[in-house]
């Protein structure tokens, strides 16, 4: 059975106890504490909490996972054992208020034993058994199950199943959990340890598959309750089930040890990657991993190369980009780790790029997103490679002298260089350090990068209100009315508080029709009416607790001291102002449809910001789109805003969303959320103001597109009143143009190249009358050389236009003179340069380039040097140029 036969049966298996398959999971987790998605239950969570009703009650699938960095970090790990992964699958079956612990772990046995065919004598269990002082109980109900399952197949219960304190899941400190029960298999070649082995981190008795029963809620006091439902959570780790299946052949013979990289998962990558270099897999594992062998070295590299290649893929196809924070920076170390073992094999650059194709094979037809994304996999990945082999030379001599300088440590300070300037992640330092027998001052890395972000931090700029009030929650929040058009004026509301911030006042009412700035949506201005005086109001914000601030724009006018006698107020918004705001949101709405179907699918949003007079984009994207790229975006864009699509919007529970809605900005989305549908071909959860057909929108002019961060991409553009203005000046400007060069517009392009063509001549014409001038004046300072020392010397000041024709001139006369002391001074735009050159036999006779044009800059108010054969610099004492050259 291979890896793709033992997936099928563990799904096939399920679904005929009457589970729904349903698709792994994104690696970019919904949860904003993850980093990516790290294990099968993280989708479900949502039910454990009871925060979503599950459309079905029985759930088994393949989880796509990956753990690097945070919490789960195995990243270090990879490639010296056998059985670290950073991706790795998770395959589980899920009972949401259905099952529960007889039917869970009897079809876990059943799989395991009947349908896989491991030796029963070989699986150990365990179950919980609170260590004193804890506030659940033995799990007895497990017991009984596991002992009259293991009695009907002839096993002591007492024997294989084992007791555990530590089974028991939690998902925080609080909330969901409950006991869990693990199955464990001896793989030692006389199976005696009669289980000693469990939990005893050994690499011969590897923990397969875990069962979760999630029964109780943890409360604040530490106490535990019991849920309403029940639910089952299960994972089975198929790359060790796969492995030991592999290397047991089957479960039939245990005289080699384990190993996940024994299945096909990876020995059909480890094919491709010997037709890359000199070396067969050979299945060693280092003993100690900082003194390894040849072997031992290139069978690590095999293995990082082949678990860093999956995880690439992985991440990368469904959409997260390598980078410079957070999740993209695991992505990227993860990469460039990858890069520097490929160096230990020999490889040619570009030889992670190559592993795609294979992955792609292996896993495509389950993860269907890696054959739709194989372009952009590539592209990236092959981007990421020669970014950083172009810096990796640099790296490697500069780590090369430090371990070379190094008697035991290399420094922080030095380690963070790498770090900053080269692209090397700490623990790539370290991996060299180690092979060289040293230590990296890790205290002193860290000190570094915190003055670092302090420095960050220093140049930022903050503009924020801060409101600190107590009795928020007490007060309520705002609720927005603002979405309709005829909801915009005149409506009545009620103050509820006032806020005062410095010189600032802020009126805060029960209901508003104002946006305030969220989302990247700037906030509304208008006017308020309150006993009768009509007050401006300039922008409008959030505090914490979700009332909604209005800022009065006359507030020095009204006094610190200002209360109304009345709470009523009429609130009414600039719906000129409002209604621009909305042409630029909905058009970013419709530039992100444009960008995702010309560049990818894994383009998403990355942050924006809409005003009355431009939008600003930020979406991920590995290189710079091209002009035609940039041209078929606009024109897509224009395409749709010229239907007149309708722009709806509604309110949906979150699981009841669309499955082609986009929810990209890692915002924590509540239970019911906001859909906006642009002509059924643009869905996003959204919560700003839209038009409602896109013909409002009118022209989408991009003006801008540029980088901003690794892997991020801004795009500007602006519709509208402010596009038509735009279009008008640079129309006016063309007619400008053509009016002065007397031609038609259509003729402009053909115009100006023949400018610049004759411009070009010209230039080239004087450059070649310069050359002449510069001869000349070569030949005849040529003959005003003075001589010393036996050697012919020349100390003047010359009028050219520009250092580099002095620098000319100094070469032609130095080729006048076997030896020589040239020194030339110019007046260059108020400044004076300086330059000297020197024969070997001047250098010998005690004069040096650099010492020469020190002591001039210097007697001129300025500084210079450089080498003893040819040297530079300059000063602002132009008038005195002549009488130091004299002196000289």
């Amino acid at each position: 059975m291979n890896s793709s036969d033992l997936r099928t049966s563990f799904l096939e298996f399920f679904e005929s106890k009457g589970h729904t398959i349903v698709p792994s999971a994104s690696l970019l987790p919904t949860s904003p504490n993850l980093l990516f998605t790290n294990a099968g239950m993280n989708q479900f969570v949502p039910y454990f909490l009871g925060e979503r009703v599950p459309v079905h009650r029985r759930i088994a699938d393949t989880q796509k996972c990956i753990r690097a960095g945070g919490k789960h970090n195995d990243l270090e790990d990879v490639g010296f054992d056998s059985y670290h992964h950073t991706f790795f699958e998770m395959l589980g079956n899920w009972s949401l208020g259905d099952y529960f612990k007889a039917e869970a772990l009897r079809w876990s046995w059943e799989l395991l034993t009947q349908v896989w065919g491991m030796p029963k004598e070989r699986l150990y269990v365990t179950v919980y058994d609170p260590a004193p002082g804890a506030p659940a109980e033995f799990d007895h109900e497990a017991w009984e199950i596991w002992a009259e399952i293991l009695s009907a197949d002839g096993l002591d219960p007492h024997l294989h199943i084992k007791k555990n304190p530590d089974c028991f899941w939690m998902m925080g400190d609080t909330g969901p959990c409950g006991p869990c029960s693990e199955m464990h298999l001896d793989t030692t070649e006389a199976n005696d340890t009669n289980g000693a082995l469990v939990d005893a981190n050994s690499p011969y008795c590897m923990e397969l598959w875990n069962n979760v029963f999630i029964q109780f809620n943890a409360l604040e006091d530490g106490s535990f309750v019991p849920l309403k439902e029940r639910h089952v959570d299960t994972g089975l780790g198929f790359e060790r089930v796969a492995g030991i299946m592999a290397t047991s052949k089957g479960f039939s013979n245990y005289s080699l040890p384990p190993s996940n990289y024994d299945s096909d998962l990876f020995t059909d990558l480890f094919d491709f990657l010997s037709g890359l270099c000199d070396h067969r897999y050979q299945q060693t594992i280092p003993d100690d991993r900082d003194h390894m062998n040849e072997v031992e070295t290139k069978d690590c590299a095999f293995r990082v190369l082949a678990d860093h290649a999956r995880t690439l893929c992985c991440a990368i196809a469904d959409g997260i980009l390598p980078g410079n924070e957070g999740r993209n920076y695991v992505l990227r170390r993860i990469l460039r780790r990858g890069v520097l073992w490929a160096n230990r094999l020999n490889l040619r650059a570009g030889s992670l790029e190559k592993l795609v194709g294979p992955v792609v094979e292996k896993l495509g037809p389950v993860f269907p997103e890696l054959s739709q994304q194989v372009d952009v996999i590539e592209r990236v990945i092959a981007s990421e490679e020669a970014a950083f082999e172009r810096t990796i030379d640099r790296g490697l001599v500069m780590l090369d002298r430090l371990t070379d300088e190094a008697s035991s440590e290399i420094s922080g300070k030095d380690a963070f260089t790498l770090y900053d300037t080269h692209g090397f992640p700490l623990d790539l330092t370290q991996m060299v350090a180690r092979e060289r027998e040293l230590t990296v001052d890790t205290e002193g890395f860290s000190q570094e990068m915190e003055q670092q972000r302090e420095r960050a931090r220093a140049g930022q700029k903050r503009i924020a209100v801060t409101v600190v009030d107590s009795d928020t929650d007490a007060k309520g929040s705002t609720r927005f009315v603002g979405y309709e058009a005829d909801h915009l004026s005149n409506v009545e509301a009620r103050i509820t508080d006032i806020v005062y911030d410095r010189d600032k006042i802020f009126l805060v009412t029960d209901r508003t029709p104002f946006y305030a700035e969220l989302g990247g949506q700037i906030g509304d201005r208008g006017s308020a009416t309150v006993e009768g005086r009509e007050l401006r109001i300039s922008n409008t914000v959030y505090d914490v607790g979700g009332r909604c601030l209005h800022e009065l724009a006359s507030a020095p006018e009204i006094g610190s001291d200002w209360k109304p006698r009345s709470a009523s107020i009429s609130l009414s918004v600039d719906e000129g102002r409002r209604r621009e705001i909305q042409r630029h949101h909905t058009a970013t709405h419709v530039l992100h449809w444009a960008l995702r179907e010309v560049l990818g699918r894994h383009v998403r949003q990355a942050g924006s910001l809409v005003s009355q007079s431009r939008l600003r984009f930020d979406f991920s994207h590995f290189e710079q789109p091209s002009a035609n790229q940039m041209r078929e975006i606009e024109t897509l864009a224009n395409e749709r805003a010229i239907e007149n699509a309708g722009v709806t919007w509604f309110e949906v529970p979150f699981h009841e969303k669309p499955d082609d809605s986009l929810a990209f900005f890692g915002d924590k989305y509540g239970d019911i959320v906001r859909v906006v549908d642009i002509g059924g071909w643009s869905r996003e959860l959204c919560g700003g103001t839209h038009v409602t057909a896109t013909g409002e929108i009118g022209l989408i002019k991009v003006v801008g597109e540029s980088a901003i961060a690794a892997g991020i991409r801004r795009i500007e553009a602006v519709v509208g009143a402010t596009s038509l203005q735009l279009v008008e000046e640079n129309f006016g400007l063309v007619q400008r143009f053509a009016q002065r060069l007397s031609c038609s517009v259509s003729e402009l392009d053909q115009r100006f190249g023949n400018l610049l063509q004759q411009k070009g001549n010209l230039e080239k014409e004087i450059r070649g009358f310069r050359k002449k001038d510069v001869t000349e004046l070569a030949n005849l300072l040529a003959t005003r050389a003075s001589n010393r020392s036996g050697i012919p010397w020349m100390a003047k000041s010359v009028n050219l236009p520009d250092p580099g024709e002095m620098r000319n001139l100094a070469v032609q006369l130095s080729r006048k003179f076997d030896e020589h002391v040239i020194i030339l001074g110019g007046v260059f735009k108020g400044k004076v340069n300086v330059l000297a050159l020197c024969s070997e036999k001047a250098i010998a006779s005690g004069f040096q380039a650099g010492n020469l044009v020190r002591e001039i800059t210097q007697r001129l108010g300025g500084n210079g040097g450089g080498k003893p054969d040819f040297a530079m610099g300059g000063g602002p004492d132009a008038g005195n140029l002549d009488a130091v050259l004299e002196d000289i």
